[in-house]
C-alpha cells in the first residue's frame, strides 16, 4: 500500500566519497505513483546494502522528490494547471513575489520544489548534476526515454535500457527539465542552455549503446532525462523505474557494478527490443478543454499509423495523421494538453 507523504521528500542518500548530485523526481503527474514505489524500493535496498554490505561505498548524494503532493494523495493528475507545464522564469518570479493565499495550487508547488531543488543544486559541491524524472502513460507500451539533449543526456538515456526519443523534450513547452537546462535551479550565468560543444560533451561523445560506464565529466549543465515507464497502473512500470534508477546510479559510479544484487537479473536487459534505440520526434498534436479532444481507441505505445488515418476527434471533426510514423502517448485520460505524438 502506498504511504501518504506529509511532505515532498521520499528519501535522501549520501555517501561520503564524492560523486554526483541525482536528483529523482516522481508523480509531477499525481496520477502516476509508480515513480513514488519505485523510489521507495530503492531507497530501502541502500539502507540494507549500506547495513549488510562491508565493501558497500556510495558517491555523491541521491535525492527522490514527488513533485505535485497534492495530486498525488488524491491520484489525479493535477489539482488546476499542469505542474510538467508551468516551468518558466516569467512564472516563477511573479509566483516568488506573490503571497501564499494567493498562489493556486500549482503554483504552490511549483514554489515549494524551486526552492528544494535550488537549495540541493546550490550547496552540492559536485560538478554533476543529473536529473531523471519519472512518468508513466495513459497507454500501453509507453516505455521510452526522452533526453534534453543529443549529447550527454542521450548517452545517460541510452544506457536506461529503453528507446530514446531525440527532439521531443524541446516540443514540450514549461517542463521541469527544460528549466533545468536553461539553468533555472541554479541562478548561474554558467548555466546556458546549450550543452553541445561543452567539455562533458567532448567526454562523453563516440560512446556506445553496449552500456560502458560513463566518466563523471566537470560539466556546468545538468544531464536531464525523462523516462516513462509503463502504463500508469501497471506492476511492471514500478519495476522498470527501479531499474532506471539502479541504472542511473551505476553508470554515474555512485554504486559500483555488484552493488544492489537484488536488481542485477533484469539489470543488462532492454526493456522493448522491438523499437529501435533511438527515434526521432515528429509531430506533437497538442490541445485545448476547449477542443473536447477524444482519441480513438485501440491505439498503444510504438503503433505504426499511416497518414491520413483518423486517430481522434474534437469540435471541429475527425483528427488525422498529418504523416505516417509510429504513434506515441495517445491521450486516454481526462486531463492532458497532448493529444499524441508522431516518432520515427
Amino acid at each position: 500500500m502506498l504511504q501518504h507523504y506529509p511532505e515532498r521528500v521520499v528519501g535522501t542518500f549520501e555517501g561520503e566519497l564524492p560523486g554526483p548530485l541525482i536528483i529523482v523526481i516522481a508523480a509531477l503527474h499525481g496520477n502516476e505513483p509508480a515513480g513514488v514505489q519505485a523510489l521507495e524500493m530503492v531507497f530501502e535496498a541502500l539502507e540494507h546494502e549500506r547495513r549488510d554490505n562491508p565493501d558497500f561505498h556510495f558517491h555523491g548524494k541521491l535525492i527522490g522528490l514527488i513533485g505535485n503532493t497534492q495530486a498525488y494523495l488524491l491520484r489525479q493528475r493535477y489539482m488546476e494547471q499542469d505542474i510538467n507545464r508551468m516551468w518558466n522564469a516569467e512564472l516563477l518570479e511573479d509566483i516568488k513575489s506573490s503571497e501564499q493565499e494567493n498562489l493556486t495550487a500549482e503554483h504552490r508547488e511549483v514554489k515549494h520544489l524551486f526552492e528544494r531543488i535550488s537549495a540541493e543544486c546550490q550547496s552540492t559541491t559536485s560538478e554533476s548534476i543529473v536529473f531523471l524524472d519519472l512518468h508513466t502513460t495513459s497507454a500501453e507500451g509507453g516505455v521510452f526515454s526522452i533526453p534534453t539533449d543529443e549529447g550527454e543526456s542521450l548517452q545517460l538515456a541510452k544506457h536506461l535500457g529503453a528507446p530514446a526519443i531525440v527532439g521531443l523534450q524541446a516540443s514540450i513547452r514549461g517542463t521541469l527539465l527544460g528549466f533545468a537546462i536553461e539553468g533555472g535551479f541554479t541562478n548561474s550565468p554558467a548555466f546556458a542552455p546549450a550543452r553541445q560543444g561543452s567539455a562533458g560533451g567532448k567526454a562523453m561523445a563516440g560512446k556506445q549503446s553496449t552500456n560502458p560506464p560513463i566518466t563523471n565529466p566537470p560539466i556546468t549543465i545538468p544531464l536531464c532525462v525523462a523516462f516513462e515507464a509503463g502504463q500508469h497502473e501497471s506492476p511492471h512500470s514500478v519495476s522498470r523505474s527501479v531499474i532506471a534508477v539502479v541504472r542511473c546510479l551505476r553508470v554515474m559510479h555512485c554504486v559500483a557494478s555488484n552493488d544492489l544484487a537484488e536488481f542485477s537479473e533484469n539489470l543488462t536487459l532492454p526493456f522493448l527490443t522491438y523499437v529501435p534505440p533511438v527515434v526521432h520526434f515528429r509531430y506533437a498534436h497538442h490541445i485545448e478543454a476547449s477542443d473536447e479532444f477524444k482519441m480513438r481507441l485501440g491505439y498503444s505505445n510504438f503503433q505504426p499509423i499511416q497518414q491520413g488515418e483518423h486517430l481522434a476527434d474534437d469540435v471541429h471533426g475527425p483528427v488525422l495523421s498529418p504523416e505516417k510514423g509510429l504513434i506515441l502517448m495517445p491521450l486516454y485520460q481526462p486531463k492532458g494538453s497532448d493529444g499524441f505524438f508522431i516518432v520515427q
